[in-house]
């Protein structure tokens, strides 16, 4: 198994990286990409508790997230960092599904090139229900929101 890193062979800059999480934020809360927001080839690993998941083209990366989150949601809260080559985004995310609330917590790291995402990895929690939510409410005091 080859640990070379994938290099996609340009730089992004802050400024464009803020740009493209904000269209990542918003395809997270409508389920509709802006134009562009992924390369046509775009890749996305996809790792949640106990699992892994892969896609490649824009069509297979959309149902690979439609399967997860069928139901657009809310990110309340999210955390931006620029990178070389793109961003890390950490957010939580919240919808409804089948009438009831939802929540998880998300890490992105996306290589951007030529204004759109070419590789995503993402890392999540593991989708949390009302039950779930309550059980942690009242187990943990969580420090910050």
């Amino acid at each position: 198994m080859s640990t070379a890193p994938v290099t996609i062979g340009t730089t992004c800059t802050a400024a464009r990286a803020r740009e493209v999480a904000d269209d990542f934020v918003a395809f997270l809360e409508t389920g509709v990409p802006p134009f562009g927001l992924f390369a046509s080839d775009v890749f996305c690993d996809f790792t949640m508790p106990r699992w892994r998941l892969q896609a490649r083209g824009v069509d297979d990366v959309l149902a690979l997230r439609r399967a997860g989150h069928p139901a657009p949601g809310r990110v309340p809260r999210s955390r931006f960092d620029a990178t070389t080559t793109g961003f890390v985004l950490e957010v939580e995310e919240q919808w409804e599904q089948d009438g009831q609330p939802w929540y998880c917590r998300e890490l992105f790291r996306a290589d951007v090139r030529d204004g759109s995402i070419r590789e995503l990895s993402v890392y999540c929690t593991g989708d949390w229900d009302r039950a779930r939510v309550a059980e942690h409410a009242r187990s943990v005091e969580l420090l910050r929101a």
